[in-house]
């Protein structure tokens, strides 16, 4: 069963929210990171608590930060995506770096520093394919060197240091990966990519040269195949749909009262709008659903590495990434209907514009033909379970 998210976790992320939701609107307008919503992250605490206790963390669970990820991604979606990706790299942190001495350190400045943590994983001539990298690590001695040019680094210039991947050495295969830490004094940004989109404004994600050196210490021990299988797989698929749903979730509560007005101004009728509220509650529900589902999928073989790098999580988490972003962007079009001229108008207080533009970013961070193309592969040489009981 999941745990409960234990209260203050939850009090302290909703003083966020309040935080998030009074600037998201600026954050969209003027596609600018959300630096109070940061600020107030840091002042709770919230910042490391995938960190285990012993080393100053809360300890918390991938379900207790879904569901932060959900509020937060309610009150402002740039916010909730930022706090998921930093979440995803802690995770990879946690679970990859458990026995090196580097890594464990580092863990302990997260919590005691509130750092955050950003990602190059993504280059120019691989096409969005996380698992091949062109860059590589060059090795001189105790340090390496990297260049990478990243097509996207999210909030690049706010973060205090960046985990990248790249292939084990010049002479590697690109699947041959490790993934390095660099801390901000280590690396040097050199902009290539401006930020300028229709939704997902205030995450900053502009693409950079990126350019470090560090001790070879700081390389995580495992390759970076494994970590993918263990950690980053079903942590991203799992954190950016939470905040999907956030999105969706506020997005119908503005149909909500949309319809309950309605309601009010005719006693003893329903609105037609009613019906369709319904419909878009059943969706909004399976989208929970679906991550309910991923999240016990994952609590029962999170310490099975054989489970975690098997076909069939693969699909699962997989899955759940496309049914989410498609879930998410039903609800939101549905709301936006039913809100019909208030929904469409930025200046009204049921407007669904932002809601729409953010959530659109779902189905293409990793595009969905990608992933229903992995999905077609690995579905031919394995067994669709649909049983009720495990």
């Amino acid at each position: 069963m999941l745990k409960l998210v234990e209260q203050p976790l939850q009090k302290r992320m909703a003083n966020v929210c309040t935080v998030a939701a009074a600037h998201a609107g600026k954050v969209d307008a003027e596609a600018r990171f959300p630096s109070e919503t940061l600020e107030a992250l840091k002042q709770e605490r919230l910042m490391g608590v995938l960190v285990p206790q012993d080393l100053g963390g809360s300890g918390a669970g991938l379900d207790e930060v879904a569901d932060i990820c959900r509020m937060l991604g309610q009150a402002c979606a740039s916010s909730g995506m930022i706090y998921a990706m930093h979440m995803i790299k802690l995770h990879n942190l946690v679970v990859g770096g458990a026995a090196s001495p580097w890594h464990r350190s580092f863990m302990e400045r997260v919590a005691r520093e509130q750092l955050l943590i950003g990602s190059a994983t993504t280059e120019a001539g691989i096409g969005g394919d996380l698992r091949n990298s062109v860059c590589a690590v060059e090795t001189n001695g105790p340090a390496f060197a990297l260049r990478k040019e990243a097509t996207v680094i999210s909030y690049a210039r706010q973060a205090d240091a960046i985990f990248a991947t790249a292939r084990r050495g010049p002479q590697s295969a690109s699947s041959d990966q490790v993934m390095v830490a660099l801390l901000q004094e280590q690396y040097q940004l050199e902009p290539t990519h401006a930020w300028d989109t229709l939704g997902m404004r205030g995450t900053c994600s502009e693409g950079f040269i990126l350019k470090g050196e560090a001790p070879v210490e700081q390389i995580f021990p495992q390759p970076f195949a494994e970590l993918a299988a263990q950690s980053m797989l079903s942590t991203s698929h799992i954190l950016w749909t939470s905040v999907w749903l956030g999105i969706a979730q506020d997005a119908w509560n503005r149909a909500q009262a949309t319809v309950r007005a309605e309601a009010r101004r005719r006693p003893g009728e329903k609105p037609p709008a009613a019906t369709p509220l319904a419909e878009a509650n059943v969706k909004l529900h399976q989208l929970r659903a679906t991550i309910v589902e991923a999240l016990q999928h994952f609590a029962r073989v999170e310490h099975d590495a054989d489970a975690l790098g098997s076909i069939g999580f693969s699909v699962a988490m997989n899955n759940l990434k496309v049914a989410g972003s498609r879930l998410a962007c039903e609800v939101v079009l549905e709301a936006l209907r039913i809100c019909g001229i208030q929904g469409y108008r930025n200046d009204s207080p049921f407007s669904i514009g932002r809601h729409l533009r953010d959530v659109m970013s779902a189905p293409l961070m990793i595009a969905n033909d990608r992933v229903v193309s992995n999905i077609a592969s690995s579905v031919l040489v394995s067994k669709a379970n649909v049983s009720l009981v495990e």
